[in-house]
Parts: structure tokens; sequence; C-alpha cells
């Protein structure tokens, strides 16, 4: 089943995905992008308030091409608490940026104690966002050794990733990513009608913050009632 991953950006927030069921707790500071980064001690905080079943995700920004930057924050969210650790795939511009780029972020969650999974993260407004294509994500997520690629929006309007890609190719993204043994994350500006639909995809997880915010403007505050209403959509 598809898991519902809930991006708070403080404690209180974190709180109230939690009582709404979210299966996993992406902690990111959307003042900071798409995949802001958040400060560690409030990784560190919501970890030690949250039950330990419950994965907590970090997101460590939207990267430019700095691969030695990209593995220390990697680092510093693994060891703030975080079990998932979120790399945006902005600086890349070619594959291979990004092949390498993934590899070192892999290869310091690795030699570290605490177990942890790695995300590689595209946009899908790609072409406006002016990155890699996420088309490209599986190759390069299978060569670098990571667990999860994903499919987000760099650019937060309220135009969701289904604007960018039809279902079929997003069917085609999450089959191949499928057949390399990687997990698939699908977000980016995602409502009940694009979760209800994506759910028959089959992704491992699917992602959301503005809507299951107040207003279903991601600059308000998260809503456990709103947590609970997507947690039923994905179980329907």
């Amino acid at each position: 089943m598809t898991k519902l991953l809930i991006s708070p950006k403080g404690i209180e927030e974190a709180r109230a995905a939690y009582r709404g069921n979210a299966e996993i707790i992406d902690v990111k500071n959307p003042r900071e992008g798409s995949l802001g980064a958040n400060f560690p001690w409030i990784i560190s905080q919501i970890r030690d308030e949250i039950p330990s079943e419950i994965p907590i995700s970090a997101a460590i920004g939207d990267f430019p091409n700095l691969p030695g930057t990209a593995s220390l924050a990697a680092l510093g969210a693994l060891e703030a608490g975080a079990s998932i650790i979120k790399v945006g795939l902005k600086g890349p511009k070619k594959a291979e940026e990004a092949v390498y780029l993934m590899r070192q972020v892999v290869k310091a969650v690795g030699e570290n104690s605490h177990p942890a999974e790695v995300v590689a993260c595209a946009y899908g407004d790609f072409e406006r966002a002016g990155t890699i294509d996420p088309r490209d994500l599986p190759e390069i997520g299978q060569s670098a050794g990571v667990d999860y690629v994903m499919m987000d929006t760099a650019i937060k309007d309220g135009k969701p990733l289904t604007d960018f890609f039809s279902m079929d190719e997003l069917r085609d993204f999450v089959d191949e990513a499928h057949s390399l043994d990687l997990k698939v994350a699908l977000a980016g500006s995602l409502g009940r009608e694009q979760i209800f639909r994506l759910k028959n995809l089959d992704p491992d997880v699917v992602g959301v913050r503005g809507a299951v915010c107040e207003g279903n403007d991601r600059g308000n505050e998260i809503s456990k009632d709103l947590v609970r209403e997507l947690t039923d959509v994905l179980e329907d």
C-alpha cells in the first residue's frame, strides 16, 4: 500500500501529522525551497517526540552541484535523527553529475552506524526550473545506489505534478524504477484528486504539504483532520 508522507516545518505540525495517521514525517523548511532544509535541532526535537516506529525523513535542500556539501548535510541530518535523507537535484545539469553527487551522499550515510535510506529527487517542472529531466532519475538512482527516487515540483505555484507529466508517463517512471529495485515517491502540489489517481500507479510513497494545510496553503499550519482525510483516500 502507498504510504502517506507529510512535511511539517516544526514540532506542532509534526504532532498534527502523526495524530492524522501520517506514515512518514518529513521535516522540511518551505521558506528555503521545495526541499528546503530545516535546522538539526528541529529534526531532533521531532524525532524525540514522534514514536520510533514512524520514520523521520529530512530534506537537506534543493542542492547545487556541491557533492561535498551535500554529503556533510546528509550526515548532519542523519545525526540529528532522520532515517530517510532527501536530496533535491537542482544544481547538476548532467546525469553523471547527479550520479556523482548522490554517490557521495550514499557513502556518507552508509559509513554511519545509524541505518538510513537515501532519496534522490528531481523535478517534474524541470523545463521551467532548468534542472535535469526526472525521467533519467531511475538510471541515476540505480548507478548511485540510492533507495528511493522521487519526483516533485521545484516551483510551488499551485501547479501539480500531473500538469507536467501525464499519468502514462508517471506510470512508466514508477514501473522503470521498480524494475531497478528502487522505491518511488511522488509529490508536487498534489491534492485529493491527484492522489486518488496516483495511488493506482502503485508508488511506494505520496508526499504532500499544502493539501493538508488550512486553506490548502502550504504557508499555513497542518491540520490533523486533513491528514486523516488523505489517509482515508489512500486506504480506499
